[in-house]
């Protein structure tokens, strides 16, 4: 009966397997430019996993000034991050190609994320 019970338990707790493009990081950096600070590039950073968890980073310069987790899911193509417990809305985003490679492409045809 035990090894039965421990048959059953391993079985349901696998988790299906995701192999969708999205997973692994993706980057934009913006290079700004003032009269306080001269040059300074901004980076933005997702890292997608594969069970619809991923995390979030945003560099000013060398300073990380925003770290944390999102969650993700796909409809028809279409993704939807999620940033729960910040105040930073969804993105919506869809895969295209581009000449630099993979981007992620808002809805209204801007850039979020080129693929690392």
């Amino acid at each position: 009966m035990a090894i039965i019970a421990i048959i059953l338990a391993s079985n349901c707790s696998r988790v299906p397997e995701n192999n969708d493009p999205i997973i692994g990081i993706w980057a934009k950096t913006d290079i700004t430019t003032t009269s306080e600070t001269g040059r300074q590039n901004i980076r933005q950073e997702w890292i997608f996993n594969d069970v619809f968890l991923g995390r979030y980073h945003s560099y000013n310069g060398n300073t990380l000034d925003v770290k944390t987790d999102f969650s993700w899911t796909i409809d028809n193509g279409v993704y939807t991050i999620s940033y729960p417990g910040t105040d930073k809305s969804n993105d919506t985003v869809s895969m295209k190609q581009s000449e630099e490679g993979q981007i992620l492409e808002d809805t209204q045809g801007n850039v979020l994320a080129h693929r690392e």
